[in-house]
C-alpha cells in the first residue's frame, strides 16, 4: 500500500530526470541495484514513465515486452530496469555500453557508480566502440553540421540546415558538449534541445544525455579523463553468493531491415560461462532469447523431493 501511495505521489509530480546512484557491489560482483515495479496510472505511457525513472524506452520495451508503449493498461505493472550487471572493463571515469544504451561513470575515491540512458548513432551512422578520453569541455556549444548532414536533412526533410547553428534554443547539442579524442574530433557527448531520442538510436554518431544529466556530469569531467565505448550485448557475472546470472540485450542493428530478435554470437568467454556445470543451459538459453535486458539468475537449482 505504502509504495503504491509513493508511486501515485510521483505520478502526480512534474518530471524531471535525476541520476541512478548506485553504490558499487562487493568484491567479485557485478550486480547493482534492484528492479522496481510501476504501477501503471491514468495518462502514463513509455516516454513519461522512462523519464520518472530516468532510464531509456526502448530497455523499458525490452523489460516488458507485449505491453503497447502509448496505451499501457491503467493498473497493469511494469518492470523498471534499474537492476544491471557492470560491464566487464575497468572501472573508471565514463564507460558507455551501446548495446544497453546506457553510460556509466565511476567517480574517483567514490564507492559509487551513476548511470544515465543515452541516445547514440542510428543505423548507418553508428556510434564507434573507443578507447579515449576528454579531449574539450565546451559550455553554450555552437554546432557545425557538416556537410552530409546537411545534404541529408534537405533531401529528408526539405529544410536548408546553416552552416552553423548558434548557441541556444535552437541548438540540437543542448547547453554542454565534451568532445571526445577520438580520430578527427567529431563525435561528442552532449545534451539535447528535443524532448525525445534518450534511449534510442537517433544522432548522427554522437552520444546524447538529457539535459540535466549532461549537465551533472559536465562538471564532473576535465581534460584527460577516460572514455571507453564498448557493445557488450551479453554480460555475464558469477555471484559471491554462488548465484549465476547473465543479462541479454538485444544487438544493434546493422541495416533497417535486421530482425529484431536477431541473437548475437557469443564470444569464447560466454559459452564458456554458460558450459559451467554451475549453469543450467535451459535457463541460459531462455535469456538468450528473450532479450529482456534485465539480470537472470540461471543457476542450476537443486531439485525438491517431490521432483526426484
Amino acid at each position: 500500500m505504502m509504495r503504491k501511495l509513493l508511486l501515485l505521489i510521483l505520478s502526480l509530480m512534474p518530471v524531471y530526470s535525476f541520476a541512478n546512484v548506485y553504490p558499487m557491489p562487493e568484491k567479485g560482483s557485478r550486480l547493482i541495484g534492484e528492479t522496481q515495479v510501476h504501477v501503471v496510472q491514468q495518462g502514463d505511457f513509455f516516454q513519461t514513465i522512462s523519464k520518472q525513472y530516468n532510464i531509456g524506452i526502448l530497455e523499458l520495451m525490452a523489460s516488458n515486452p507485449g505491453v503497447d508503449p502509448f496505451l499501457p493498461t491503467v493498473g497493469s505493472e511494469l518492470l523498471i530496469p534499474t537492476q544491471m550487471l557492470l560491464p566487464d572493463v575497468p572501472r573508471k571515469g565514463i564507460v558507455i555500453n551501446l548495446a544497453e544504451l546506457r553510460l556509466y561513470y565511476f567517480p574517483k575515491n567514490k564507492a559509487e557508480v551513476h548511470v544515465f540512458p543515452v541516445g547514440i548513432g542510428r543505423v548507418g551512422r553508428e556510434t564507434p566502440e573507443m578507447v579515449t578520453k576528454i579531449k574539450a569541455r565546451i559550455p553554450n556549444p555552437s554546432w557545425t553540421p557538416p556537410a552530409s548532414i546537411r545534404k541529408e536533412h534537405l533531401e529528408q526533410l526539405g529544410e536548408v540546415l546553416p552552416r552553423v547553428v548558434p548557441a541556444g534554443p535552437d541548438n540540437p547539442l543542448g547547453k554542454y558538449a565534451m568532445q571526445l579524442s577520438y580520430g578527427d574530433g567529431s563525435y561528442l557527448i552532449h545534451g539535447t534541445n528535443k524532448d525525445f531520442g534518450i534511449g534510442m538510436r537517433v544522432s548522427a554518431g554522437c552520444i546524447r544525455l538529457n539535459p540535466d544529466d549532461i549537465e551533472w556530469l559536465f562538471h564532473q569531467m576535465k581534460y584527460g579523463d577516460s572514455v571507453q565505448i564498448i557493445n557488450q550485448t551479453v554480460k555475464v557475472s558469477s555471484e559471491p553468493d554462488g548465484r549465476q546470472l547473465i543479462e541479454v540485450h538485444s544487438p544493434l542493428s546493422k541495416h533497417e531491415n535486421q530482425r529484431s530478435d536477431e541473437v548475437s554470437a557469443l564470444s569464447g568467454d560466454i559459452v564458456k560461462f554458460i558450459s559451467n556445470p554451475q549453469v543450467d543451459s535451459f535457463k541460459a538459453n531462455d535469456a538468450i532469447l528473450s532479450q529482456s535486458g534485465l539480470p537472470r539468475d540461471i543457476s542450476v537449482t537443486e531439485l525438491t523431493a517431490a521432483e526426484r
